[in-house]
């Protein structure tokens, strides 16, 4: 039986000092516990810290868009450098893996991508990835490396994600770690701190975001901290952090891919009636939408928000939005067939 997939995300402000310089105890620590899971998981890790890494070689750095790429570039390559440092004793090579989010839009990329990692795997390499900063747009690009991580984890059917954080896990009022969340209900969000760390672009409210996510497609998720005593370890067991809890799902992985995936290029608006008709598994017809929200083409992947704007499903389109404005009240015009839509 193939060996289940674990993906660990690391983000800046768990892998660098208060000075924000690369902390290579730290990452000493990653790789030592790592190198204890390593025969029993086909491992991913999703890592922040090129910018962190790069930016004090700059000059009169200023944290501008094109000072970070700049960071981002001198950066990834310490980055790898201090991971197989420390990976190599254990002797465990790494491999670098730069995405963009098109990466994840184009489904042949996408799996060309999940092939490389198998066959790395097969060679017992754990891949390092992160987003390629240096050429990255600002519309196209991840949130954060939270989002990269549960693109790969829903994508390739990973059992977990372990989101690694600077604070012992998702706390309560009093400053507590709360062990365990049922995350479909959204009320759990109200839990992060609205602050995002220093150093990094997300934060406890992406963790959340992108937990329920995953929890979504089935993975099961713990929120630790990494400067907890054999985190990784007692993380992967739940004896650590915050486990979000996963929920059923018998998505296929096309489906796992369109829902967590893809690149939504437009956002429609539906009746209740349309919204009765997907939940139960009808194709989308012109005949529900009441507004198109934002521009698509057709094949491209559209948002579907009912009548009090919440997300309902995601969809892959059969028309483009022009076609569909002038022709809305035409009879049985299918806009998504039930096979290209998911549900969320």
């Amino acid at each position: 039986m193939a060996k289940p997939i674990l993906v660990l995300k690391f983000g800046t402000a768990s892998i660098t000092t208060p000075k924000g310089e690369l902390d290579e105890i730290v990452i000493g620590e990653i790789a030592r516990q790592v190198a204890m899971i390593h025969k029993d998981y086909n491992l991913v890790i999703v890592s922040s810290g090129a910018v962190a890494a790069g930016k004090k070689f700059l000059k009169n750095y200023g944290g501008t868009l094109n000072e970070k790429k700049a960071a981002a570039s001198i950066g990834n390559p310490l980055l790898l450098n201090t991971y197989a440092k420390y990976f190599s004793p254990h002797g465990i090579a790494i491999a670098q893996s730069l995405c963009e989010r098109h990466h994840f839009s184009n489904r042949d990329q996408f799996l060309q991508l999940k092939r490389t990692y198998e066959e790395l795997w097969n060679s017992d390499i754990i891949p390092i990835a992160n987003e390629n900063d240096v050429v990255s747009n600002l519309e196209l690009k991840f949130s954060d490396n939270d989002e990269l991580a549960t693109l790969i984890a829903a994508g390739f059917g990973a059992s977990q994600v372990l989101f690694s954080t600077s604070v012992p896990g998702v706390l309560d009022s009093s400053g507590l770690v709360i062990p365990e969340l049922d995350t479909s209900d959204k009320k759990v969000l109200l839990l992060a701190n609205k602050e995002k760390s220093a150093s990094g672009l997300g934060g406890m409210t992406s963790k959340l975001n992108f937990a329920r996510l995953a929890n979504q497609m089935g993975i099961r998720v713990v929120i630790f901290g990494i400067r907890t005593e054999d985190g990784i370890l007692r993380a992967l067991v739940g004896k650590t952090g915050t486990l979000c809890l996963p929920q059923k799902s018998t998505l296929p992985a096309r489906k796992k891919w369109l829902a967590s995936g893809s690149l939504v290029r437009g956002r429609i608006q539906i009746d209740s009636g349309a919204c009765k008709a997907l939940q139960k598994r009808h194709s989308l017809l012109a005949v529900g939408i009441k507004a198109v929200l934002n521009d698509f083409e057709n094949g491209e992947i559209i948002e579907i928000l009912d009548e009090e704007n919440n997300v309902v499903a995601v969809a892959k389109s059969k028309i483009d939005s022009a076609t569909l404005n002038n022709d809305t009240k035409v009879k049985n015009l299918e806009v998504a067939h039930a096979d290209n839509i998911v549900l969320l």
